[in-house]
């Protein structure tokens, strides 16, 4: 791999997800952005041995993490999943949920 470069991204306003850090553009972390429609989820799913950050840019939802529950989120939040944990995000409102997941590794 060669050696990451510094870069500007102008994120595209329709686009339902969209990678913004991966393979050759980082070390080890990983992004995107993610829209999601009202009533629709980005599936469940686990952080495994990475640990996640969402900055919520519009739009309100819920973040389940399971034996937890459901947490509200919405513009203006952040959420952190440590590793291992199973999580789903949920757009409860009736306007398009966006938000920004950074996935780094823990070891």
């Amino acid at each position: 791999m060669s050696d990451p470069q510094p870069f500007v991204l102008a994120l595209p306003a329709a686009e339902d997800y969209i990678q913004i850090l991966g393979e050759g553009k980082s070390v080890a972390m990983h992004s995107g952005r993610v829209l999601l429609p009202p009533g629709k989820d980005c599936g469940k799913h686990t952080t495994g041995r990475h640990e996640e950050l969402i900055v919520v840019l519009s739009g309100e939802g819920d973040l389940e993490v399971t034996g937890i529950g459901r947490t509200k989120i919405r513009s203006g939040m952040v959420a952190y999943n440590p590793p291992q944990t199973e999580h789903n995000v949920i757009n409860t409102g009736s306007e398009p949920l966006a938000y920004v997941y950074v996935v780094a590794p823990t070891a």
